[in-house]
């Protein structure tokens, strides 16, 4: 029996489903039933009838989706895979900032703990952030965790006041405007695709700028043959897999998260045999972070 053949008869016998973001390796992109961005996954996690939902991603995902379902079992293939921006707000702050404004709307990166998202009013992903942000009726937004993206938002909304948050993605914050420079000095007839979490600096080099879904979308639709990708290298494997006729060049050999190359199919198969790393999230926290990712749901749509 092979890896796959393995993977579809515990997923039969289990009535599972296996939920990849695109940043994990291509093999384990592979064999998952659905594969997308946060948004997408989350989405995804409330509209299935299965029982077990195998979430292969960071820790804030399988925190995300149990909260969303709290009924069905939630499985990390790795307890460890985390994202160290989603830890990276202060609570102490948030509440000082809501006693300094009335109307202050605290705006939640999905990539972030389920502890900050109770301090939050909504959440956001790099897909959704700007529609959402612009529906608001507030006036002053409190971005957190993600400092970059809060930037980009708040460049395409100047009519609110934006205050930003000392957080980043360690692995889309290091890349210079230098390196996108010379990578598209490199390569002249290439498009800079780019993720929101990089620095304003290069963002304003790029061709195009989006969420990790949109960068794949932009990529398949567009007549241009090259193209050079500012985010994490999973995404090659769905953009060639669309794309088999382009060529893609990553900006930086850099461009590993470090977490999300810690699902594999063995982990994979481990917690659909033995239902291990299960995802729990208590009643009280449960209930105090499903509001905001609730309103993200309603206001995305």
């Amino acid at each position: 029996m092979t890896v796959k053949d393995k993977i579809q008869s515990l997923k039969e016998k289990n009535n599972a489903i296996i939920l990849a973001h695109y940043y994990v390796p291509a093999d384990v992109q592979e064999i998952a039933d659905y594969v997308g961005d946060s948004f997408y996954l989350s989405k995804v996690a409330t509209g299935t009838d299965a029982d077990i939902l195998v979430l292969c991603g960071v820790s804030f995902m399988g925190e995300s989706a149990k909260i969303l379902n709290p009924d069905k079992m939630v499985l990390m293939p790795d307890p460890d895979a985390d994202c160290p921006m989603a830890h990276m707000a202060d609570a102490e702050r948030i509440r000082k900032l809501r006693e300094e404004y009335d109307d202050l709307a605290v705006v939640c990166y999905i990539n972030s703990t389920a502890e900050l998202k109770t301090l939050s009013d909504v959440c956001v992903t790099s897909a959704n952030a700007l529609k959402i942000v612009k529906a608001l009726p507030n006036k002053n937004i409190l971005f957190i965790p993600d400092e970059n993206l809060g930037q980009y938002v708040a460049s395409k909304i100047p009519e609110k006041n934006f205050i930003f948050n000392d957080g980043r993605c360690p692995i889309h914050a290091q890349l210079k405007p230098e390196t996108l420079a010379e990578a598209k000095k490199a390569h002249p007839n290439a498009l800079a695709l780019i993720h929101p979490e990089c620095v304003p600096e290069a963002l304003a080099l790029a061709d195009y700028i989006g969420s990790t879904s949109g960068i794949i979308d932009f990529a398949t639709s567009s007549s241009n043959k090259e193209f050079i990708i500012c985010t994490e290298d999973g995404v090659m494997y769905e953009l060639q897999r669309k794309n088999p006729d382009k060529t893609f060049y990553m900006v930086s050999e850099d461009f590993v998260c470090p977490g999300m190359k810690q699902i594999t199919l063995d982990k994979v198969i481990d917690v659909l045999e033995n239902k291990t790393n299960q995802i729990n999230v208590d009643d009280k926290l449960r209930a105090d972070s499903l509001a905001p990712l609730q309103r993200m749901l309603e206001l995305g749509k």
